[in-house]
């Protein structure tokens, strides 16, 4: 197994971007031209890196290759981005890598690129590149081909092979992996560890908590030792969790609801299989069904949130009862977009800075979950 923290690392100490590797302090994929760029340097890894696997590393601040981070990034639907806007899409994976120098809500993200040995290309427009739209990687930067006929080239296939061994798991990563898990989640998360088919080690942390009569669990952390890969992090929402002796079960639930009468609802199951041949894969089922309140109510509750914003924008004073009803912007532009309001995603990102500055993080994080949580119903 590859220790994919060791693999940043031996990556970073390059120093330059190549032909084979990228780096990038954030992904930009709300934004039409972030998603062009991402898909544009993808198709040019790819390209140039016909028979071995190619990576981008984001949380890197560039110049003095600094490890800043990122927030963790739901990559379940990412592959649906890939295969719907290129032709011969290579498949990827975005993983999160926790890193002991950032804060806990902090992770390297690392997309690895797999080889196709075939030409991709763009299948449609996307911003300002054209279908049909061949790049490939010269040096640190991602070229447009304008030749008739682009012609694969396997030129570092030894290199990334040797990075990729020397990033090599082993049990001394293992168990410094578990230890440092464990010391750095509070009694009250409950640290634990799990092995699997006595070659995966999994660890999670979560604080319990119980809600009707079912137990839940919030800021979940859970982390694939071997590969020291953050698989699920969760900074509001709660969670229930499972497992036998092969697979790892998490339930995701989202607090939705008018004022007093919230209740929880299930958004998505994550089942992490562990298999005898040292592979594991991991299957996500959708489980969300839309509430449905009356349109009078919604379209009071989105007028009522617009106007809140639009005073955002123009820096008018709120008054008591206006700032209240910030706190409750996202769960209730949430609530709007389950019924038909597509566009609230882009009102709920005007008030982002106001959000944001609040001495109180709660309704911050709020803020990133809604979104977090549109993202996975626009993909569905």
């Amino acid at each position: 197994m590859i220790n994919k923290r060791l693999l940043i690392k031996n990556l970073l100490s390059h120093n330059d971007e190549n032909s084979f590797y990228d780096k990038k302090q954030k992904l930009s994929l709300g934004s039409k031209e972030g998603k062009a760029k991402f898909l544009k340097h993808i198709c040019a890894l790819s390209n140039s890196n016909p028979s071995n696997n190619s990576f981008i590393v984001i949380g890197i601040e560039d110049k003095e290759n600094k490890i800043v981070g990122v927030d963790f990034f739901d990559d379940s639907k990412i592959q649906n981005l890939i295969n719907a806007y290129l032709e011969n899409p290579p498949k990827i994976t975005y993983e999160n890598v926790p890193f002991s120098s950032l804060p806990r809500h902090k992770v390297i993200g690392l997309v690895t690129i797999f080889p196709t040995n075939t030409v991709t290309s763009f299948l449609k427009n996307a911003w300002k590149y054209k279908r049909k739209s061949i790049f490939y990687r010269r040096g640190s930067i991602s070229m447009p081909f304008f030749g008739e006929h682009f012609k694969l080239r396997n030129t570092n296939q030894q290199r990334v092979e040797a990075i990729q061994k020397n990033a090599s798991n082993h049990i001394e990563l293992t168990l410094n992996g578990v230890f440092d898990f464990m010391k750095n989640h509070k009694p009250e998360y409950n640290p634990q560890y799990k092995v699997f088919n006595e070659q995966f080690v999994l660890c999670w942390a979560g604080k319990q908590k119980r809600s009707n009569g079912e137990e839940y669990f919030s800021r979940v952390d859970i982390e694939l030792i071997n590969e020291q890969v953050q698989l699920f992090y969760s900074a509001l929402d709660d969670v229930q969790i499972s497992y036998n002796s092969t697979s790892f079960i998490v339930t995701e639930f989202i607090l939705l609801g008018l004022e007093q009468q919230e209740k929880h609802y299930p958004l998505e199951k994550t089942i992490i299989n562990f298999k005898e041949n040292g592979q594991h894969d991991i299957v996500n089922e959708f489980l969300f069904q839309p509430l449905k309140f009356e349109d009078s109510i919604i379209n009071h509750i989105y007028q009522n949130c617009n106007a809140i914003v639009r005073k955002i924008m123009k820096e008018i004073p709120l008054s008591v009862t206006e700032h209240e009803d910030v706190l409750r912007l996202p769960t209730n532009y949430l609530i709007c977009y389950v019924h038909g309001f597509l566009e609230v995603a882009d009102q709920l990102k005007k008030a982002k800075n106001y959000i944001k500055d609040f001495t109180d993080e709660t309704t911050y994080l709020k803020y990133k979950e809604a979104l977090r949580v549109i993202r996975k119903l626009k993909y569905q």
